[in-house]
């Protein structure tokens, strides 16, 4: 394996259920229930998942399933078509999937730096309407 990079996969199956704190390197996913903080890289609840967490801090995730609570996503939140999302959101990038449902309070921060005002153009003029005989 020379020259490739080894992700650690983690998997909560459909029947698991589980309360308190998860920790998690490379891809996890979630296919049963999970109320707790979790603290991660790339998150996927699948679409028989249900996460309820006061803390979710990740790099990326992807809800198909049900996640109610606080998300801090340093990159991307993906909703799919089948996933609903309530509580609080602050991400980087955000793409909801037609019949994905957002229900939360959303800030989306981007962490490129702003132009100045000498370098950004401002304008303030309406565009002129003709007027129609």
């Amino acid at each position: 394996m020379i020259g490739k990079h080894k992700q650690n996969l983690s998997i909560i199956d459909n029947e698991l259920k589980i309360e308190g704190f998860i920790s998690s390197t490379g891809k996890l996913i979630i296919k049963g229930e999970v109320t707790g903080t979790i603290k991660g890289d790339v998150v996927i609840i699948a679409e028989d998942g249900c996460v309820d967490s006061s803390a979710m801090q990740v790099s990326r995730i992807t809800i198909g399933g049900s996640f109610k609570g606080e998300i801090t996503a340093s990159k991307e939140l993906i909703i799919l078509a089948t996933g609903t999302c309530s509580g609080k959101v602050q991400c980087r990038d955000i793409i909801i999937e037609k019949g994905g449902i957002l229900n939360a309070e959303v800030s989306c921060k981007t962490f490129n730096k702003m132009p100045s005002n000498k370098e950004s153009k401002i304008f303030n003029s309406t565009p002129k309407l003709k007027k129609v005989k």
